[in-house]
């Protein structure tokens, strides 16, 4: 089935791909209660954000390409800057919406989200469209601009300090106790909000499509900065959606990209990766095997990505194993560069966190094995805060 190509907005656009769809047809609904329900929380968005949301764009950047020193000047930049509270969580987060709208959950319980930033913006955005109650588990360096914006927008900020004798990530832990006691979770972790990734699947759908239009077939590789996982997990489900429906053509190879300072998902793919045939069946068998919290969590300017635990690994690990991709993990030199040349080459004011999936290709064994002929997409991801 073809896309909806009379509509701008993403939920509308691929509604007959949504999980929340689905099962709101399934309880009776009708495509017209869908859509009216979509555009009138959009609306409220908008009066909370100025906008609402819409398909972002995607264009071929080949003096990146050049500033890259890749042979190949098929690079291409889907930027989501311009989104919802300026970055792609939003769209994780209007899914989960969706999905509370179509099961009539109660409207007046508070939600709740562990994140130090981009995430935390939009789902105080979103929740404050919907005049929900939410409280925010942030660690103690977070950005003092964005627990103002928070609190401007109404949500109840908790500061969660790290113990020596717990592991793993304070805002996480303080965020399932809460979970575990009432909370309704509204966050971009699949493992405890499944439906998160509903809607950050808008992307790849939206991939898909910008590509085909563009005529793009042949090899292609998407290189995903991962924190928790969920954007690498739902790019991927959307952009091989895409494939099935046969919008394009292409053979994708994924490429996930994390800094040295916090690197799980790259620690549990070099052990899998010795065990060939067997690494998706061990990997959902004994999952603590290969991954637990980073010990050590380092810094960076890429702040966005530093999640001890990648969250969402599985689907990202199944992908990157049946593409032939890796795990790559950067230097903060190189997160500092791609960000660099990602604005100048661009113009687009993008944070370093939402070009850390750029670092990937400033690995030169990386780079020097991507053929002329070869595509190269990556997410811009993340406004740059003043």
């Amino acid at each position: 089935m073809a896309a909806d190509t009379g509509s701008p907005h993403p939920f509308v656009r691929y509604r007959w791909l949504l999980d929340s769809y689905r099962k709101a047809i399934s309880r009776g609904w009708t495509d017209g209660d869908f859509v009216a329900l979509v555009l009138r929380l959009d609306e409220a968005v908008s009066g909370v954000e100025g906008h609402g949301f819409y398909i972002t764009p995607l264009s071929r950047q080949s003096g990146l390409a050049a500033g890259l020193e890749l042979d190949s000047t098929y690079l291409w930049v889907k930027d989501e800057t311009g989104n919802v509270a300026g970055s792609h969580k939003a769209r994780h987060l209007f899914g989960v919406l969706l999905h509370l709208a179509v099961d009539e959950e109660d409207g007046r319980n508070e939600l709740g989200i562990a994140s130090c930033g981009n995430a935390a913006l939009a789902a105080a955005v979103v929740a404050r469209a919907v005049e929900r109650p939410l409280r925010v588990f942030i660690p103690t360096w977070a950005d003092p601009q964005v627990v103002e914006r928070l609190e401007a927008l109404g949500a109840h900020v908790e500061v969660s300090e790290r113990n020596p004798k717990e592991k793993g990530d304070p805002t996480f832990l303080r965020f399932q106790e809460s979970v575990a006691r009432g909370l309704t979770p509204f966050s971009v972790q699949g493992p405890i909000t499944a439906t998160t990734l509903d809607g950050g699947r808008t992307i790849g759908w939206e991939l898909a499509e910008q590509l085909a239009l563009a005529r793009v077939s042949g090899p292609l590789r998407l290189f995903v900065q991962v924190g928790g996982g969920a954007l690498a997990a739902s790019v991927w489900s959307g952009l091989a959606g895409g494939i099935r429906e046969q919008w394009l053509s292409v053979d994708p190879i994924l490429h996930t990209v994390q800094t040295e300072a916090v690197a799980p998902l790259n620690r549990a793919w070099r052990r899998l990766l010795a065990l060939e045939g067997e690494a998706m069946e061990a990997a959902r068998m004994t999952p603590d095997l290969y991954m637990w919290p980073w010990e050590e969590v380092g810094t960076s300017a890429a702040s966005g990505i530093l999640d001890d635990v990648t969250y969402d690994w599985l689907p990202v690990m199944e992908a990157m194993l049946d593409s032939g991709g890796r795990a790559q993990v950067v230097s903060e030199e190189m997160i500092l560069r791609a960000n660099e040349l990602g604005r100048s080459a661009t113009g687009i004011d993008v944070d370093h966190t939402g070009t850390a999936g750029l670092a990937g290709l400033l690995d030169s064994e990386v780079a020097s094995s991507i053929s002329r002929h070869e595509h190269v997409v990556v997410l811009f991801t993340g406004r740059r805060r003043a």
